[in-house]
């Protein structure tokens, strides 16, 4: 029992070294990649406890930035299988277990 606080110390610093954006698949330019894996980063920091606000913020930010029909997906244990425009797809996990989908149909 006394190892209690050694446990959850253990524990935070398992989640600073998971903080960090991992890409999972994207076929976007690196321009487009780094612009919207940053805000990906941000809106999950802003939105920590609400994934749906996180998700409408990052869909109407591409939306104005990169024009209409984004969607995004943010969770925990999800499938998918998606029809894509090329070249508008970023697949990545943030914070250890977090993953984001965001995409273009039109």
């Amino acid at each position: 029992m006394a190892d209690t606080g050694e446990g959850k110390k253990d524990e935070a610093d398992f989640k600073k070294l998971q903080s960090f954006p991992l890409i999972r698949h994207t076929d976007m330019t690196e321009e487009m990649r780094v612009e919207t894996m940053e805000l990906c980063v941000t809106a999950c920091e802003k939105y920590a406890t609400n994934n749906e606000s996180a998700a409408k913020m990052i869909k109407e930010v591409m939306d104005k930035k990169f024009g209409s029909s984004w969607h995004v997906v943010i969770g925990e244990g999800f499938g998918f299988e998606i029809t894509h425009e090329v070249k508008n797809l970023l697949y990545m996990f943030f914070g250890g277990s977090l993953a984001v989908c965001v995409w273009k149909c039109s």
